[in-house]
């Protein structure tokens, strides 16, 4: 599990919560109305819908649990185990690593070195692995474009449900009592579409952004090192190779753990 992701929602609506709570005179039942809910929510979800064929939109929920439970590839540990690979083909030869594969959890190493054990063209092997990792590329940015537009429409819709209520409001004008009501309750609607904008949509879309970023670096390490034990480079030099993938912090704790 995502313990940032969590943890941020959490804090951003608790922080909120607390703020209407402590603020003297204000009244929590004050800030719930339905209507602005099903104005704001209801009009994002449906311009969405506008946006983006009906697939797209039914994978939202998958998205969204991918926010939460996102489990990213330990880099270092990647590296390892690819070096590891190219002992084994440099000492045994590549068939050698066909008895291996049983052990390798990353589907996408297991597609490289079944390739490179069946003896495909190097040019082969990396264009289909590169043409995998833009197909992930593409079905993440799909995923992350839903959030992003979400986000835009949330405040949007939030605006349209503000003049919805300023127009009621001022089309009874009869009790002045009621104004202040009624602008309060106009207001909320543009509140909402900023909290659902603010707290979730823009937030998710960036997490997506981000894990995505990591799992093409993830792969394109993949492709460099099944490469590099393809053309029979020396260990020691494929992992000269992949660190330079890995920040100094990163290369240094390498180099102690080594």
């Amino acid at each position: 599990m995502d313990i940032a992701s969590v943890v941020g929602v959490i804090a951003a609506l608790g922080l909120l919560l607390s703020a209407i709570l402590m603020a003297e005179g204000s009244v929590l039942s004050a800030f719930i109305d339905v209507p602005s809910g099903m104005v704001v929510i209801g009009g994002a979800i449906a311009a969405a819908m506008i946006s983006f064929p009906l697939k797209s939109i039914l994978g939202v929920p998958m998205v969204t649990k991918k926010v939460f439970l996102n489990k990213l590839t330990d880099i270092g540990a990647l590296i390892e185990e690819i070096v590891s690979l190219a002992e084994t083909a440099r000492r045994d030869g590549l068939l050698a690593l066909e008895g291996r594969i049983a052990e390798i959890d990353n589907p996408f190493i297991i597609t490289g070195i079944q390739m490179a054990v069946d003896g495909t063209r190097p040019d082969v092997i990396e264009d289909i692995m590169r043409t995998e990792l833009d197909a992930v590329a593409t079905r993440h940015r799909d995923g992350k474009s839903v959030f992003d537009q979400l986000g835009r429409f949330a405040p949007a819709y939030g605006m349209i449900g503000t003049l919805m209520g300023l127009i009621i409001m001022l089309g009874n004008m009869e009790d002045p009592s009621s104004i202040g009501s009624g602008m309060a309750v106009a207001l909320i609607t543009t509140m909402y579409g900023a909290i659902v904008s603010n707290v979730f949509f823009l937030p998710f879309a960036e997490k997506l952004s981000f894990i995505n970023k990591q799992e093409l670096l993830t792969m394109e390490i993949v492709i460099r090192g099944i490469m590099a034990i393809q053309s029979g480079e020396n260990p020691r030099v494929v992992e000269q190779k992949l660190t330079t993938f890995l920040s100094p912090s990163q290369r240094n704790k390498a180099a102690e753990a080594a």
